[in-house]
């Protein structure tokens, strides 16, 4: 049995997980919305912290769906092939990877 099955056996442990998950989900969609306007990879934090929320949250899930049609509309918008864009977040990992590597080979 999982630590999430156990909580919710009774309606406090049930408040309890979803106070849990509200403020950890929460507080990992704030750390992205700084991290929008600060170093770092603030979308894809703010996304993590929607995603958590929206294990318990209908209203972020909603929002990770319409964040998701927005996001596939301007793909399908930038007219390249899809075998372009794996190519694009390819060659992006591996020079985030090289650039890692070679920060901490110092």
């Amino acid at each position: 049995m999982n630590l999430r099955n156990w909580m919710k056996k009774t309606k406090v442990g049930h408040l309890l997980w979803r106070i849990f998950i509200g403020v950890l989900g929460g507080g990992i969609t704030i750390l992205g919305a700084i991290a929008l306007i600060g170093p770092g990879p603030g979308v894809l934090i703010f996304l993590a912290g929607l995603g958590i929320l929206a294990t318990e949250f209908a209203w972020a899930g909603q929002a990770l769906l319409k964040t998701k049609k927005i996001a596939q509309s301007a793909a399908d918008k930038s007219g390249l092939p899809l075998w372009a864009k794996y190519l694009l977040v390819a060659g992006g990992l591996l020079v985030s990877i090289i650039a890692v590597l070679i920060y901490y080979a110092k």
